[in-house]
């Protein structure tokens, strides 16, 4: 973990963000896979990819959108580039599904143990099929949320695709 800032109620507020479960949890899955990977705080949210960019000072094409989808019975997460959407149509032709739809909060919840705007690319609670944007593959480093709205991590794409065991699919429109 590292931080930059001169924010003493931000130093503060920065170990309780590393004490909560979820990013307790994302930390371990990082930490086992490359133990060189840290969580970094950021003192202004990163719920949304432009959110990240600018707390980030990258482009927004370089944050990691986690997308958890219900395909049927089952979900898909979908990692797209935070500049493209994914998209349904090419989801229900992947997955050979009619029904496809973002999952709900709950269900977001559920499946990964993350809230919306710090759902994880890893550490899990139910294993599910990821999918990956090809689209990240265009940048040195990328930022994932990491179990927090305001805590990420930075990756390069092969690392990304290592971590978790996604398929490279084309899913954005």
């Amino acid at each position: 973990m590292y931080l930059v800032t001169k924010n003493i109620n931000f130093i503060k507020s920065v170990e309780s963000i590393l004490n909560k479960e979820p990013v307790i949890r994302a930390e371990k899955s990082l930490k086992e896979f490359n133990p060189n990977l840290k969580v970094i705080v950021l003192e202004q949210t990163a719920r949304t990819a432009n959110d990240a960019a600018t707390s980030l000072g990258c482009k927004v094409g370089a944050i990691v959108k986690s997308l958890l989808f219900k395909a049927g019975e089952h979900f898909v997460l979908c990692l797209v580039s935070g500049d493209k959407r994914c998209s349904l149509n090419k989801l229900k032709n992947i997955l050979n599904e009619k029904d496809v739809s973002m999952a709900n909060p709950e269900d977001v919840k559920k499946i990964t143990g993350y809230t919306i705007g710090g759902v994880s690319p890893t550490g899990h609670l139910i294993k599910t099929k990821i999918f990956i944007d090809e689209n990240l593959k265009n940048f040195t480093s990328i930022y994932a949320a990491a179990g927090h709205p305001n805590a990420v991590f930075e990756i390069d794409f092969e690392n990304l695709k290592a971590l978790t065991a996604g398929k490279i699919e084309e899913i954005t429109e």
